[in-house]
C-alpha cells in the first residue's frame, strides 16, 4: 500500500518494478535455438504422419476406381512412407546444416604424440 506521503509517480514505478520482475521471474526459461528445435520437430512429425496418411489416402482413392482393393491402399502405404522417410532425411539435414552453420568452426583437436 503506498505512503501517504508518497506521490503517484514514485509509486507507479515502484509498482512498475515490481511487476517486471514478476513477469521476468515466470518467462519460460528455454532459449531460442530450443523453441526453433521444438517447432521444426512438430514440423518434421506432421510432414511424416502427413506422408503416410496422404499415401494410403491415394492408395485407397485408387482402389475405388481401379477395383483393386488392397493393392492401391499398400502401394500407397508403401509409396507414402517412402517419401515421408526420404523428405525426413533431408530435413534432418537441411536442420543438422544450419546448426553446425550457427554454431561455427569446431576447435582443434590436439595431436596424440604417443603414437610416433
Amino acid at each position: 500500500m503506498p505512503q501517504p506521503d508518497e506521490s503517484h509517480d514514485e509509486a507507479r514505478k515502484r509498482l512498475t518494478g515490481r511487476l517486471d520482475a514478476f513477469e521476468a521471474d515466470r518467462a519460460p526459461k528455454t532459449s531460442a535455438v530450443a523453441q526453433t528445435f521444438s517447432g521444426d520437430g512438430f514440423r518434421f512429425l506432421g510432414e511424416v504422419v502427413g506422408g503416410v496418411l496422404g499415401g494410403a489416402g491415394l492408395g485407397w482413392l485408387a482402389d475405388r476406381f481401379a477395383h483393386t482393393e488392397p493393392l492401391g491402399l499398400i502401394g500407397g502405404l508403401l509409396i507414402g512412407t517412402g517419401g515421408s522417410i526420404y523428405y525426413a532425411v533431408r530435413s534432418a539435414a537441411r536442420l543438422t546444416k544450419t546448426a553446425m552453420d550457427q554454431a561455427g568452426p569446431l576447435p582443434p583437436v590436439p595431436d596424440d604424440d604417443e603414437n610416433d
